[in-house]
């Protein structure tokens, strides 16, 4: 490993991209799980994914199966899938309005807040409790956790700072825009999901989302109404940097108008920004929805994105918004699936050892190039 962490450093000194290996190395991959996610804030999932008490939900990240939970009192909560018993994982598919978590395997059964309700035959056949055997020791391994525009981020070594100090300084930034009360007006469309999986690193899909500099090319549809020209970008804060547009236009998209955020700041109508909350929430903010992509690193080079839109108020599922819900969705889906040859072509082009971490143009490549520093500043902590 201290080969590509030195690597990664040089990179610094060079003024250069990371290095080939941390995108094509599965050994790194491991060492970013623990070094690099573990001890900070990541995002796994979406408070809609189990939207009321007893809903569940399996998330496979970084190599390691997950668990989230809707508990009676309406708590999400978040456990490492897996059975005190013998191991086996719990949950295999989402599963709705359920009391309990039985394992499939012996079938030790869970309280909806992780601790062990029964244990059959523990003792023998018929025998479900046995002396010196205390449940309240082994409930189910919490992770923590924090729910935020209804994206669930999770802490898996405990240690890491206040969550809401992470995300502060891109409150901060948000608020201008949608002003003090903007996620409080958002609700998740039960509709508007979609997942792609990308055969790429998770990094590669982050230094995509940063730029505009590709829209000409890859996307000329959407470079057609939102041109490069209208597009600028910023990196002021420690963990996210992005892109914004002056050129966002909500009357092109079918249907029936969706309300805008009754706090959007009026000398910002036509502004939507992008940012990319590192290590792996990309958000879009507009005055009239909200999109949230988690990068979900499945292995070193498949990566699952997952997408969720939000409206505001009832928007967000009456049917007078369907077509307008259907149209914002798809037409996020067209503009996603075209990048995907894009990273999945730069996943392959980080498999020739000539390339040598590339350069950051002045103007367009600053957020990634600011990216790969944040990156580099937690590898050299290592």
């Amino acid at each position: 490993m201290k080969p590509i962490l030195d690597a990664i450093e040089a990179s610094r000194h060079f003024d250069r991209g990371l290095p080939n290996a941390v995108y094509t190395e599965p050994g790194f991959f491991d060492w970013e799980r623990e070094r690099l996610f573990a001890p900070g804030w990541f995002a796994i999932g979406f408070g809609g994914d189990v939207p009321t008490a007893g809903d569940m939900r399996r998330v496979d990240v970084l190599g390691q199966s997950l668990l989230m939970v809707r508990d009676g009192d309406g708590t999400l909560r978040v456990f490492h899938n897996v059975c005190r018993h013998r191991g086996r994982r719990l949950l295999d598919e989402p599963c709705r309005h359920a009391a309990a978590i039985r394992c499939p395997y012996h079938a030790w059964t869970y309280r909806l807040d992780g601790s062990l309700r029964g244990t059959p035959h523990v003792g023998g056949a018929g025998v479900h409790q046995v002396e010196g055997f205390d449940p309240a020791g082994f409930g189910l391994f919490s992770v923590r956790c924090h729910v935020w525009c209804d994206i669930v981020f999770i802490n898996t070594d405990g240690n890491a700072a206040p969550f809401e100090s992470y995300i502060a300084p891109l409150e901060s930034r948000l608020e201008a825009l949608w002003g003090d009360e903007g996620p409080a007006a958002l609700s998740p469309a039960p509709d508007g999901f979609m997942d792609m999986e990308v055969a790429s690193n998770w990094k590669l899909a982050v230094e995509n989302y940063l730029e505009a500099y590709h829209l000409p090319v890859v996307h000329p549809g959407l470079n057609s109404y939102s041109p490069l020209s209208a597009h600028y970008s910023y990196h002021d804060a420690t963990d996210f940097a992005g892109q914004g547009v002056l050129s966002y236009r909500p009357a092109l998209v079918a249907g029936m108008p969706p309300p805008s955020l009754p706090g959007w700041n009026t000398d910002a109508l036509y502004t939507a920004e992008y940012p990319a909350v590192y290590p792996n929430a990309l958000l879009g903010v507009q005055n009239d929805h909200f999109f949230v992509m988690l990068l979900l690193p499945l292995t070193h080079e498949r990566t699952l994105e997952r997408v969720a839109l939000q409206f505001v108020g009832g928007a967000s599922s009456d049917p007078r918004y369907a077509a307008t819900r259907r149209a914002i969705r798809e037409g996020w889906r067209s503009v996603f699936q075209e990048d995907v040859a894009a990273v999945e072509g730069m996943q392959a082009g980080r498999r020739c050892p000539a390339f040598d971490g590339g350069v950051f143009t002045p103007v367009q490549d600053q957020p990634t190039k600011h990216f790969h520093r944040w990156f580099a500043a937690r590898a050299a902590c290592d």
